[in-house]
């Protein structure tokens, strides 16, 4: 019987789409892969180490496969990643029933590498680019993947047209920031230009956008979207705070004029779009005033889609040796006043979809209903839409009207059989 590989993947999707590609090189050799992480021959752990609490989740998924091999149900340990290629040495000696340590997975970018898909068949992400060329003081990505490194267009069309073959409804492109896409191979951004490439390869299929940052991004790319139906009318834009003395610290290269601008250039452009965000909480040296002015920037701009972080103190980012570093107490109460401030935001966002008929990609069949998305959700990270209807497919679009709405999900009823 041919050997058994398993995978547990953590962290971001471009950590996951370095996991697909690592189950593919198994799978060539000759390996089975199973989704049973815990009782297969080699297990690989696909590590994150991006904040403390990834490095801590890490750390805790690690253990627990040590107690399988321990029990004799793993016989070979792989520890990958980000956590592996910042600790290589530390872990080595600490977990010697680890068989085998590796950093971040080389993907040769050039024309990408084939890839095992471990998401559902009906949406895969697309990584366009490696490493990162911003400089950000609260972050290690550049210290760990090195300078950014984009995939030809030609690579890019191909793999998206592959996916789509395979039964793909939603193409979600991925990069430590999508924004600077081109910037090194061609000389000059272009992004939008790859948008335009994908969104006519099929009309049929979703194309998402993640990991914008607003210093780079061009408003050719707001126009793309504008004009092209078929690209989710959501951007991702991290914003990280709004203090122009905060930001500056952080070197974000934006101030808040900057990006109240482009926001509102975007909103003009594109009344209907979703905004994604996120913000840190508990910066070096952040003030009870600055910390105001920005959930008060929160409450005024009404982002559809918020996440939050604590800030953690990496010590291999420039912003572990600043001074003012803030207790664990108050980054916990900020995160909270930030997450409380955005739940009424979002309340009010939802309560307006209630009587519209949306677009909605069927995910799952639950006990009682059906689960999806809509353009405005990514999966993982933002609400679904739960779906009443009978005999509905799996991986199909369906036009869905609002019934019901909550803070961060929706009800709905479908109004008619599949889209295509």
């Amino acid at each position: 019987m041919k050997k058994t590989i398993s995978v547990i993947s953590l962290g971001c999707p471009r950590n996951l789409v370095d996991s697909e590609i690592i189950v593919s090189d198994f799978i060539r050799k000759g390996c089975r892969f199973q989704k049973n992480a815990l009782n297969s021959d080699t297990v690989i752990v696909n590590t994150c180490a991006f904040v403390e609490d990834a490095k801590r989740e890490s750390i805790d998924a690690i253990l627990k496969v040590i107690d399988a091999k321990k029990a004799g149900n793993i016989k070979k340990i792989i520890v990958a990643g980000c956590l592996s290629e910042r600790y290589k040495d530390e872990l080595a000696g600490e977990l010697k029933e680890v068989d085998e340590f590796r950093g971040v997975l080389d993907s040769k970018v050039g024309n990408g590498r084939d890839r095992s898909l471990l998401t559902p068949k009906h949406y895969a992400y697309i990584k366009i680019s490696e490493g990162c060329a911003n400089r950000c003081t609260y972050c290690v990505i550049p210290y760990l993947k090195g300078g950014y490194k984009s995939r030809p267009i030609e690579a890019i069309k191909k793999e998206a047209a592959k996916l789509i073959k395979n039964g793909a409804k939603e193409l979600i492109l991925i990069g430590q920031d999508t924004s600077l896409y081109g910037s090194d191979l061609y000389g000059k951004k272009m992004l939008a230009d790859l948008l335009k490439e994908l969104a006519g390869i099929s009309k049929d299929v979703w194309i998402r956008l993640l990991y914008l940052h607003p210093a780079n991004l061009d408003k050719e790319v707001i126009k793309i979207i504008r004009d092209n139906k078929n690209i989710c009318r959501y951007i991702d834009l991290p914003l990280e705070h709004i203090s122009d003395r905060i930001l500056t610290k952080m070197a974000r290269r934006i101030n808040k004029k900057g990006v109240i601008s482009l926001l509102r250039y975007i909103r003009k452009e594109i009344p209907e779009i979703c905004i994604r965000t996120s913000f840190i909480a508990g910066f070096p040296g952040e003030t009870d005033k600055e910390f105001k002015e920005l959930v008060s920037f929160i409450k005024e701009m009404k982002f559809e889609r918020l996440g939050v972080f604590k800030y953690s103190r990496e010590e291999d980012a420039p912003a572990y040796k600043y001074k003012d570093q803030i207790s664990e107490k108050e980054k916990e109460r900020r995160f909270n006043s930030i997450m409380s401030a955005q739940q009424g935001v979002s309340r009010k966002i939802n309560e307006k979809f209630k009587g519209r008929v949306l677009k909605a990609l069927v995910e799952e069949k639950g006990r009682d209903c059906y689960v999806g998305r809509t353009e405005y959700d990514s999966p993982d990270i933002d609400g679904m839409v739960y779906v009443k209807g009978e005999n509905l497919k799996i991986g199909n679009f369906y036009d869905v009207r609002i019934t019901d709405t909550y803070e961060y999900d929706l009800v709905g009823e479908v109004m008619c059989r599949e889209r295509f």
